[in-house]
């Protein structure tokens, strides 16, 4: 179970309990003020990343080699599709823990990311292997 989805709306409640009882209506709505300031910067965090990710094709990345250096464990996905400014390419079967994305470069080069709740757990760059450079004869064509 996600606790988070206990404790953060707990912890609200009783910060809202907190100023109603110290402060009476005024308390409840100087925090509620700052509850709603949150909730608008979150959103709004949300819709900036989204209207990114929109302008690019899904599951392409500018360089998998830099966001494979660039990715922690335990971040969530919202901020991976903020850093590549592209929606991963679902790999696993959708509603299904743990959630598999793909992100691919020009190059061929991929980053597979694996998210158990949301939250980053493990990746793997898979670079193409490279194949003999075919050399062309300049002898034999004509000048």
């Amino acid at each position: 179970m996600n606790f988070r989805n206990v404790v953060v709306p707990l912890g609200l409640a009783i910060m809202l309990y907190v100023a109603f009882d110290s402060m009476g209506w005024k308390g409840v709505a100087a925090i509620g003020g700052g509850i709603l300031m949150w909730l608008l910067l979150h959103f709004t965090r949300l819709m900036t990343v989204m209207r990114r990710a929109s302008q690019r094709p899904i599951g392409y990345v500018g360089s998998a080699v830099m966001l494979n250096a660039k990715l922690k464990p335990k971040v969530n996905l919202m901020h991976v599709v903020a850093m590549t400014r592209s929606l991963g390419v679902l790999m696993s079967e959708e509603g299904q823990d743990p959630e598999i994305y793909r992100w691919t470069d020009g190059t061929d080069s991929y980053v597979t990311c694996e998210f158990v709740h949301g939250r980053l757990v493990k990746w793997a760059l898979e670079r193409p292997s490279k194949s003999e450079p075919t050399i062309v004869d300049s002898s034999t064509t004509a000048a």
